[in-house]
């Protein structure tokens, strides 16, 4: 029971809406890679405080975010008995989900990147460094919240999925909760759906993104409240992302430029989709 409490608090503590104001910027290249490490620290400073940033209209999808994610906590074990053990199926899944969810979501902007420079595409160069920054930012979030919550996977222990199950004497038990892969296919998504918001773009990515996370609890490799966690999460960190790295999320935004001698701030003015 306190382990569970212990859960849904750290979920309402990193699961708020991250707020932030857009600042003048350099933008992150192969050929200037400093930036690209500004802004992931940026990132990370950003989500981990953006619990001092809760309203009050948050609640409206926080509680029933950690309502959801305690009651698939409860259910977790029941579930992966009812669906049982299945070698065969496990594996396709599990690799449906590393080429979908983390293959994919990897390879993806570094080709994007690559085919941005040979075509002169400032559009997709942005969007394919968009949806790195995302996936890296979900990376190493992930991480830190594995080894904190400390979650037993289903073929670990006895297979209910405990927390901590023996203190900090063996620690680390598990690293279950939340799923890699689902906060990598959610981050990735959201990005590219904000970057190229046609409805048929995002049609195919979140329905990528979600049948990642479906693929994670067919393979065995975590319970549902696992991918809940993991996706809402993703979800989460892309949006951050989107909001607060890309020209298409405002009307004004403030670049830095390079002119002859010196540097020089250009505002940049979003009259549409590009």
């Amino acid at each position: 029971m306190y382990s569970r409490l212990i859960v849904f608090l750290l979920s309402l503590w990193y699961v708020c809406p991250i707020l932030a104001q857009n600042t003048a910027r350099d933008d992150c290249e192969l050929r200037n890679p400093k930036p690209c490490v500004v802004h992931i620290a940026q990132d990370q400073v950003g989500i981990i405080t953006s619990p001092f940033r809760i309203s009050a209209r948050d609640m409206f999808w926080i509680i029933p975010f950690g309502v959801g994610t305690g009651f698939a906590i409860d259910y977790d074990a029941h579930i992966m008995r009812k669906l049982g053990v299945n070698p065969s199926r496990e594996d396709k899944f599990n690799t449906f989900s590393n080429y979908a969810g983390l293959y994919g979501p990897t390879a993806a902007p570094v080709i994007g990147y690559l085919v941005a420079i040979g075509t002169h595409n400032d559009y997709l160069q942005e969007s394919s460094v968009l949806a790195g920054e995302a996936t890296l930012n979900a990376v190493i979030l992930n991480e830190g919240l594995k080894y904190a919550i400390n979650r037993q996977r289903p073929n670990q222990g006895d297979g209910t999925g405990r927390f901590w199950p023996h203190g900090t004497s063996t620690w680390p038990d598990g690293q279950s909760m939340p799923s890699n892969h689902s906060m990598i296919a959610w981050s990735f998504a959201r990005v590219i759906a904000g970057q190229y918001s046609g409805v048929g773009t995002k049609v195919v990515v979140y329905s990528l993104a979600t049948a990642v996370s479906a693929s994670r609890v067919l393979s065995r490799e975590h319970f549902p409240s696992d991918v809940i966690v993991g996706s809402t999460f993703g979800y989460l960190i892309g949006d951050y992302v989107f909001r607060h790295r890309s020209r298409q999320a405002s009307l004004f935004s403030l670049s830095t430029v390079n002119t002859r001698g010196q540097r020089g701030v250009q505002l940049n003015i979003n009259l549409g989709p590009h």
